[in-house]
C-alpha cells in the first residue's frame, strides 16, 4: 500500500507541474481597479474606406472589392465635393481610424486615390488607371474572405527615398492587422506592388502549393503617383512626379493630333490638285490673265458692230 500511495503521490505532483492552475486573484483590489485583460489584437490599424460623389459604375465596384479583401476597413458614406479635405481628419477620429483611403471621381471618368495616415501624416495622391473588378476578370484564384495576405514589393521601392515612404504607406493600409477580430488566422493569397514605367501595378493571387504555384485573383489596377504631401490630406508638398500628365491634358493632345492630322492630309490634296497636269493650278499664271483680257475687249466689240 505504501508503494501505491507514493506513485498516486508523484502523478499528481507531475500533473501540477505540467497543467498549472489559473493565477489566484490578488488578496486586496480597489473597486475602480480594471482588471488587466490578455489583449492579442496590438496593431489595431483601422482604414476608413469611401468615396465622395461623382465616381462611375466601375469604380464604386473597383472599391467594393477593396472592402472585400481588407476586413480592417471601415465603411462611411459618399462626401460631398463642396467640403475640404481636411472633413476627412475629423470623419476619421469619429471613427477611430487612423488611416483612410479615399476615391475621388471627376468628369465621371477619371478616377484618383488619396491615401493618408491620420492625422499627422503622410499622404498621397494617385491617379488610378487600368481598372478591372473582380466581376470583369472572372479569374479561377479564389481565397476565402477576411483571410491575411503577403505583402511583396518590387526592389525598385528601395532605391529611392519616395518610393520607401509609399511601401511604408502601402504596407500599414493594405497589411491585415494579426490576431483582427474579423480576420482569419492564416495566409492564403498574396499582394504584389511593382513598379513599372513610373507607376505601381497591383496584383492579387492565390498561394496554390507552397513551392510557389499561384493563380490569379483580380482585381486589377495601376496608381500612377502624382504628389505626396507631409500632412493628411494637404500640407507641405514633399514629392511631385515630374513625369505625371493629367488625364485632361492627355486627351486635349490627342484631340490636337487627330487635328492635324486632318490638316496636313487636306494641304496634301490641295497640293496634288494644284500640281496635276491639266489642273486649277495651270489657269491660274498671271501672263494668261494679262492676254485674256484684250481677246475679251476685242470681242466684245465687233459683237456691238454688228
Amino acid at each position: 500500500m505504501t508503494k501505491v500511495n507514493k506513485n498516486l503521490k508523484r502523478k499528481r505532483a507531475q500533473l501540477t507541474e505540467v497543467e498549472p492552475g489559473p493565477e489566484p486573484l490578488p488578496t486586496v483590489r480597489y473597486s475602480d481597479q480594471p482588471i488587466e485583460k490578455k489583449r492579442k489584437w496590438t496593431n489595431k490599424q483601422r482604414v476608413l474606406i469611401f468615396a465622395t460623389r461623382g465616381i462611375n459604375h466601375r469604380d464604386r465596384h473597383l472599391m467594393e472589392d477593396i472592402k472585400k479583401l481588407m476586413p480592417h476597413h471601415k465603411p462611411e458614406a459618399k462626401m460631398e465635393r463642396s467640403k475640404t479635405l481636411s472633413v476627412v481628419n475629423e470623419m476619421c477620429e469619429m471613427k477611430n481610424c487612423n488611416k483612410a483611403l479615399m476615391f475621388e471621381g471627376r468628369k465621371k471618368q477619371d478616377l484618383y486615390m488619396w491615401l493618408s495616415n491620420v492625422p499627422n501624416g503622410p499622404s498621397v495622391k494617385f491617379l488610378v488607371e487600368n481598372v478591372s473588378t473582380m466581376a470583369e476578370l472572372k479569374l479561377t484564384g479564389n481565397c476565402l474572405r477576411g483571410s491575411r495576405p503577403l505583402l511583396s514589393f518590387d526592389p525598385t521601392f528601395e532605391t529611392e527615398p519616395q518610393y520607401k515612404l509609399l511601401k511604408e504607406l502601402l504596407a500599414q493600409v493594405f497589411g491585415v492587422p494579426k490576431h483582427h477580430p474579423k480576420s482569419q488566422p492564416f495566409f492564403d493569397h498574396i499582394y504584389t506592388f511593382c513598379i513599372l514605367d513610373k507607376r505601381i501595378w497591383f496584383r492579387n493571387f492565390q498561394i496554390l502549393s507552397e513551392d510557389g504555384a499561384v493563380a490569379e485573383i483580380g482585381p486589377r489596377f495601376v496608381l500612377n503617383p502624382v504628389k505626396l504631401f507631409s500632412g493628411s490630406f494637404g500640407g507641405v508638398p514633399l514629392w511631385e512626379n515630374s513625369h505625371y500628365v493629367s488625364p485632361a491634358r492627355y486627351r486635349q493632345q490627342v484631340r490636337l493630333d487627330a487635328k492635324s492630322k486632318y490638316v496636313n492630309r487636306v494641304q496634301q490634296k490641295a497640293h496634288a490638285e494644284a500640281t496635276r497636269p491639266g489642273g486649277a493650278g495651270y489657269k491660274l499664271t498671271p501672263l494668261e490673265d494679262i492676254f485674256r483680257g484684250d481677246n475679251v475687249k476685242k470681242a466684245g466689240e465687233l459683237k456691238k458692230k454688228k
